[in-house]
């Protein structure tokens, strides 16, 4: 994708070109100008690419649907016509859903004023208020930083006061889960404003709410992303400590996974909040003595064949392996039998075999008796096998590879069998293929007795040499 920008109306100008100066039809004039100007390495990923409405008979300028759509719902603010402001909420909302370009020229023409002024407008009337609240999630979507401290404090103040309210819970906790993707300074004023006990206390109350639930663990993890580019710092680690320590967070994900069963879709998303939030060595503990770890084997083997559900069962499995007693308890749980068959099953799903890998690496990791049953379980040949169907797949063979050294560090006597399986040409041609897989595919090579011919770099000093 190109890096260029472009506004708006330079995309419009260019097809109005099109139109009048080269007789194309609109279709064929909206095709030229995104032609054009990605041959230019412009992206066009906020552009709408479409031809403005007709200019109206009082004079106004042509616009896009969706900035029609925004006039007249800001009329219907202003006047505070109440039915009215409802129904071009829903019309708002929808084409927002439609993509982000849409939602991006409405949010660089107003649209977050008028729809935080409907949210207030809409104070005494519930169902209006959760409109407005749909349309807000909607226009938030891809673009948190339209979001302000006055809109903090209305969706705290409204989890606050609906709080028994399962459908404006969720429509709150969506319009957060929105700000606080790729922005930091909106997670730490949520923190800092009480959102955590309000997201744990969601789940509480509305356990039996699949996308409360779903929705409100979902919320509780992105406080613990560290995915803003503009922050060099941010508070994930502390966000996930206050989530376990001060509001007993990893008790109420797990026992509001008792009620989902047969729900594999709230059951991953738990999963991958839990692996968010083993962060320390005790709380890896706490996961297995809540009985977080049963439920993830039994998930992992009963949605075997559902390889959303299997990648973040492995990833949370991964994550609580970090604590060698816990390794021990996946292994008696029959874990490791169940990681080779996921990473068999899905052999030509790359980020599978990635974290079927990496969950082995980790319970191989100090523990000789582990690879034992590894070994025995296949665990080394399914990882060899996924280096072979994946050899571009650069964390795939960094994993493998970390495996394959920790299974013969300490157990010499797998180097053999390993070797036989092919393991030194696979990790030979990782380590000439991949860069960032040199170390590692070495120190794989050096701990299964091969020959490492190992690369020096002339510094251009005399008679220096660095390898």
């Amino acid at each position: 994708m190109g890096s260029k920008q472009i506004a708006q109306e330079t995309f419009d100008d260019a097809v109005q070109e099109n139109i009048t100066e080269f007789e194309m039809d609109p279709e064929e004039a909206v095709r030229e100008a995104v032609q054009q100007f990605e041959s230019q390495g412009v992206d066009l990923s906020n552009i709408v690419k479409a031809v403005r409405q007709p200019a109206s008979e009082n004079g106004q300028k042509q616009k896009h649907e969706i900035l029609l759509t925004l006039d007249s719902l800001g009329r219907a603010v202003a006047d505070a016509d109440l039915a009215e402001m409802a129904e071009q909420l829903v019309v708002f909302t929808d084409q927002c859903k439609e993509q982000l370009a849409f939602r991006y020229l409405a949010g660089q023409n107003g649209a977050y004023s008028v729809v935080f002024s409907a949210c207030q407008l809409a104070s005494g009337d519930r169902n209006l208020r959760l409109k407005a609240f749909y349309t807000l999630s909607a226009i938030l979507d891809g673009q948190p930083d339209l979001l302000d401290a006055a809109g903090q404090d209305l969706l705290l103040q409204t989890l606050r006061e609906y709080r028994e309210d399962a459908e404006m819970t969720l429509a709150g906790m969506r319009c957060i889960r929105h700000a606080c993707l790729k922005h930091e300074q909106n997670r730490q004023d949520f923190v800092k404003g009480g959102v955590l006990p309000l997201l744990t206390g969601a789940i509480v109350q509305h356990g039996d709410s699949a996308d409360v639930v779903r929705t409100a663990s979902s919320a509780l993890r992105i406080m613990t992303f560290d995915d803003d580019i503009r922050v060099p710092f941010g508070h994930a680690h502390d966000h996930a400590k206050m989530i376990v320590l001060e509001n007993d967070g990893l008790r109420v994900l797990i026992e509001a996974a008792k009620a989902f069963t047969d729900n594999s879709s709230v059951l991953s998303e738990l999963c991958a909040t839990l692996s968010r939030l083993s962060v320390r060595n005790e709380f890896c503990q706490e996961i297995v003595d809540l009985g977080g770890l049963n439920f993830m084997v039994t998930l992992l083997a009963d949605c075997i064949d559902h390889p959303d559900v299997v990648k973040q069962v492995l990833s949370a499995i991964r994550a609580v392996a970090g604590n060698d007693d816990v390794k021990d308890a996946i292994v008696n749980a029959g874990g490791t039998d169940l990681i080779v068959l996921a990473i068999s099953h899905h052999l030509a799903n790359p980020q599978i075999c990635e974290q079927g890998c990496a969950a082995l690496c980790m319970l191989a990791l100090r523990k000789p008796e582990n690879c034992n049953v590894i070994m025995e379980g296949g665990g080394a040949l399914a990882a060899l096998q996924a280096m072979k169907t994946h050899p571009r797949e650069v964390a795939v063979q960094k994993q493998a590879c970390m495996l394959i050294r920790n299974l013969v560090s300490r157990s010499r006597d797998f180097s053999q069998p390993i070797l036989e399986m092919g393991a030194e040409n696979l990790i030979t041609e990782a380590r000439a293929t991949h860069k960032d897989c040199d170390d590692v595919a070495k120190a794989a090579l050096r701990d299964l007795g091969c020959k490492v011919e190992l690369r020096e770099l002339w510094t251009g000093q005399k008679g220096s040499l660095a390898q």
